[in-house]
């Protein structure tokens, strides 16, 4: 497992907790985020100061979000999550606290310092037990089931005499192999469907010279937003006004996001050239000992030959050759046909509530389970009718 930067629980040192608009975030919680992300016990690049700055920006509009920071000794941050109040639950009116996330974040786990799991979790849901502005309960979306900050949560709920139930669960295509890559889709890709992608990447190097690039600076960022912008709005997304160049905040996004990533050392932007004119580009963000696949472009105009494909073969390499990166995550919907069927392992992705203290928000949590309970139930009598 590849070192990182060492982290040691100390029990001395006392917690405490402060909550405050995301708004005043200064330069010096920023310094102390990014260390913390360097020690952090599951990485996450959608929780690191560059992504939520860049998603406060421009994503967060009219939204109340508030940053608990769980500090120890009073100069060490132990933990960060954004959290923000919700008005309603599924189909219930009912506000709760959660952490704050969006159509562009796809993981939800707080960074949290390894061996402070369990210490974070018991200081962030006793200072919500006592803060007016948290309503409802606690629903924490986005976890990785069965991780050390799942574990650190359900620990110190049991401390509290609280229960902390998974309430949804989804799985993605996750990369993660200590093969190299020929090994990895001969084992895992068929014959004949690899005997089908080298006919497709020979068609398409028929058409002209095809060359495979990595971004290596500054320089040349901007052309390449530019240019994936463009690609990813000339597809479906475009015409389905979900492409990130469909509006300014969305744009802006994305430019701040990615600059943010590269100044951190966490970009690895790629793009697949056919006559020096992109065809397919990929965005990974690298917070190792893991990795995310962010976004993917392509051009559909050549879709009989797969530049999405094309390009994700030319990822694998680097991902299961880099002795830095233990997995990647795909961050791509559950089932997702081309990820699934390049990509063997997969993750489970869960949603979890919690009760927070007081009658009135204990009668809210315990409606909100139990027409939860009530739905899954019918769900479940439907698919067996």
């Amino acid at each position: 497992m590849p070192r990182r930067s060492e982290a040691i629980s100390d029990a001395s040192a006392p917690i405490t907790v402060h909550i405050a608009s995301a708004g005043a975030m200064d330069e010096a919680t920023c310094d102390a985020w990014a260390r913390l992300a360097n020690v952090a016990s599951e990485p996450n690049a959608f929780a690191e100061h560059w992504f939520v700055r860049a998603a406060l920006t421009s994503l967060c509009g009219n939204r109340d979000v508030r940053l608990a920071q769980v500090w120890a000794g009073g100069a060490r941050l132990i933990g960060i999550i954004p959290l923000t109040l919700y008005s309603r639950y599924g189909r219930m009116p009912a506000r709760h606290v959660s952490n704050w996330t969006h159509y562009q974040s796809f993981m939800g786990t707080p960074l949290i310092e390894r061996g402070y799991e369990q210490e974070f979790w018991h200081a962030l849901i006793t200072a919500l037990d006592h803060s007016d502005w948290a309503a409802g309960f606690l629903s924490l979306t986005g976890f990785n089931d069965d991780g050390a900050v799942h574990h650190g949560l359900i620990a110190a709920a049991a401390q509290l005499g609280r229960e902390a139930p998974t309430v949804h669960r989804f799985s993605r295509a996750l990369l993660a192999s200590e093969t190299d890559a020929e090994t990895y889709l001969n084992v895992h890709v068929r014959g004949k469907k690899r005997k089908e992608l080298r006919r497709l990447a020979n068609r398409l190097g028929e058409l002209g010279k095809v060359r495979f690039a990595v971004l290596e600076g500054a320089t040349d960022l901007p052309d390449w937003c530019d240019t994936f912008l463009a690609l990813e709005a000339a597809g479906w997304k475009g015409n389905e006004g979900a492409a990130l160049g469909n509006s300014p905040a969305t744009t802006q996004f994305f430019r701040d996001c990615i600059a943010g990533a590269l100044a951190e050392n966490r970009l690895e932007f790629q793009r697949l050239d056919l006559d020096g004119r992109a065809i397919a580009m990929l965005v990974n963000f690298r917070t190792p000992p893991g990795s995310w696949s962010f976004k993917i472009a392509y051009d559909e105009g050549l879709a009989r030959f797969s530049p999405g494909i094309m390009i994700e073969l030319e990822n694998l390499p680097r991902v299961l050759g880099d002795p830095n990166i233990y997995w990647m995550d795909s961050c791509a919907v559950e089932n997702h046909p081309m990820i699934n069927s390049l990509w063997a392992e997969r993750r489970a992705i869960i949603q979890i509530s919690l009760p927070l203290a007081g009658a009135k928000r204990n009668a809210i949590y315990r409606a909100c389970r139990a027409a939860e309970t009530a739905s899954a139930r019918l769900r479940n009598f439907r698919s067996k009718t």
